[in-house]
């Protein structure tokens, strides 16, 4: 399998991120790639990041600023529509790198 690393952000970094992380992990493991997620508000991106390496940011919320991690828009995956959508963005990204 190959590994990334993913830093899920939403506006209170709680459920929302943690149900995110959660479905991130279970569709790319289905496609052959084992995620290691971390749940964060937007106010704490500088910090996570500067503590860590991250391929990307599956975001709920938008992060203002330029970080050099692209984000990816998982609303699909909270709101259960669009789910195959952001897994496929999810891989373009990570297999970027």
């Amino acid at each position: 399998m190959k590994k990334c690393k993913i830093l899920c952000v939403c506006g209170v970094g709680l459920i929302t991120s943690n149900m995110v992380a959660a479905r991130l992990t279970d569709k790319l493991a289905e496609k052959g790639w084992e995620a290691t997620t971390r749940v964060t508000t937007p106010e704490e991106v500088a910090s996570e990041l500067a503590e860590d390496d991250y391929d990307l940011m599956a975001c709920v919320t938008h992060v203002y600023g330029d970080f050099d991690v692209p984000k990816v828009n998982a609303l699909g995956l909270l709101a259960g529509t669009d789910i195959d959508q952001v897994i496929d963005d999810c891989i373009k990204v990570l297999e970027k790198k």
